[in-house]
């Protein structure tokens, strides 16, 4: 095993970098749970302490409320903060060692006449619960323990320190090998739980978009244009459709191979024109309440857009003449130019009928119409959607 892997639990840098956010997910909520504890064990023994149970007297409730104290404060950070402490997450681990051990360590100290447990047990923890790495583990603890054991020789008797030095050692080292090999299974999970996803997503990619133009395919596009209808309040949005002139004669006198770059181009322009993006490809995280377009492969030579954050119709007007004129101006091989009819429709979004299906009905008659009037050019249904 090279030095580069066990410093990040068996696995390469890489491999441990596209697991970073999970591991900082992980730490915080580690780190919180365990903070939740020890502020409970702090309670407790303060509630001893003022209470004189247990041989803990009052003289110790200075220190109990001390550090109760502090870790409620770091605890309002962990809960009402949670991205600032995953943004600074080695800070977060650092603060928390910091506390435990100097805890574990004054606790120590102010029972010379007894071994040490508190700080053992919170090492065995901390090796538990944070995933940093090997040299960050390793360099920690050795310091905590360092500090700890010089604090023991200074306040506690030979023996009891010499005992103390034995009972550390012995914990150390277990603390050491629990936390290589607990991290690396947390690793394997993480790096198996990154591969399900990415194997979701492409499924999801291959089940919602249409793999030449990467525009949602023909289902996906009016299952989510649905849902935005059902949401919508007092919305503008218009339902158009786009089908390519002389798209046959294309595929006949240039070959198919044009015929898909042809189409791949029409896809590429829509896309640009409507500020999508082909990374933005996890529908499941879509946000449908903010007013973004839409645009689909229906299939063949023929899209479809959903246009919503305009105002009016001659703002939508403008907008698919921009997109008109985009084809217009391509020129590639013995292409000059792409020519294509838009038929669009205003969408009504009365409380009782948001019917789709009349909409591309509509949309569909315009599409003709521009067909019919000549070609290459935007019609609008003149019909209104009314009320059910």
């Amino acid at each position: 095993m090279t030095n580069r892997s066990f410093i990040y639990y068996g696995y390469s840098k890489e491999s441990y970098l596209e697991c970073s956010s999970l591991i900082r997910s992980t730490n915080r909520k580690h780190i919180t749970m365990l903070n939740t504890w020890f502020f409970f064990i702090n309670l407790l023994y303060l509630l001893f302490s003022y209470l004189n149970l247990f041989g803990v007297n009052q003289e110790r409730i200075p220190f109990y409320l001390s550090f109760l104290i502090a870790s409620l404060a770091f605890e309002v950070w962990l809960l009402f903060f949670p991205k600032k402490v995953e943004k600074f997450c080695i800070l977060a681990i650092f603060l928390s060692i910091i506390i435990l051990f100097s805890y574990g360590t004054l606790a120590s100290v102010i029972e010379p006449y007894m071994a040490a447990t508190m700080f053992l047990i919170l090492l065995t923890l901390a090796s538990l619960s944070y995933i940093g790495n090997m040299i960050m583990m390793i360099t920690t603890s050795l310091i905590s323990v360092g500090i700890f054991l010089t604090t023991s020789y200074m306040y506690k008797t030979f023996s009891i320190a010499y005992h103390d030095t034995y009972n550390v050692t012995i914990i150390y080292t277990l603390a050491i090998a629990l936390h290589y090999s607990f991290q690396h299974t947390r690793i394997a999970q993480f790096i198996l739980y990154q591969r399900d996803l990415q194997i979701q997503k492409e499924l999801e990619i291959k089940s919602s978009f249409d793999s030449l133009t990467s525009l949602l395919n023909r289902g996906t596009f009016f299952s989510i244009t649905e849902e935005i209808l059902r949401q919508a309040q007092n919305e503008y949005i218009v339902l158009t459709l786009l089908d390519l002139d002389g798209f046959k004669q294309i595929n006949d006198n240039l070959g198919h191979q044009m015929g898909d770059k042809v189409i791949q181009t029409v896809g590429n322009i829509l896309m640009e024109s409507m500020k999508l993006s082909k990374d933005d490809n996890t529908i499941s995280k879509w946000d449908l309440s903010e007013k973004n377009s839409l645009a689909g492969r229906l299939g063949g030579d023929e899209f479809i857009m959903l246009i919503r954050g305009k105002n009016s119709l001659d703002e939508v007007r403008d907008f698919l003449q921009g997109i008109l004129d985009s084809l217009n101006s391509v020129r590639f091989d013995k292409l000059e130019g792409i020519h294509a009819s838009f038929g669009a429709t205003e969408l009504s979004l009365s409380s009782t009928n948001k019917d789709i299906d009349n909409a591309y009905k509509r949309a569909d008659e315009a599409l003709y119409e521009s067909k019919r009037a000549g070609k290459n050019q935007i019609r609008f249904s003149t019909k209104k959607m009314r009320d059910a």
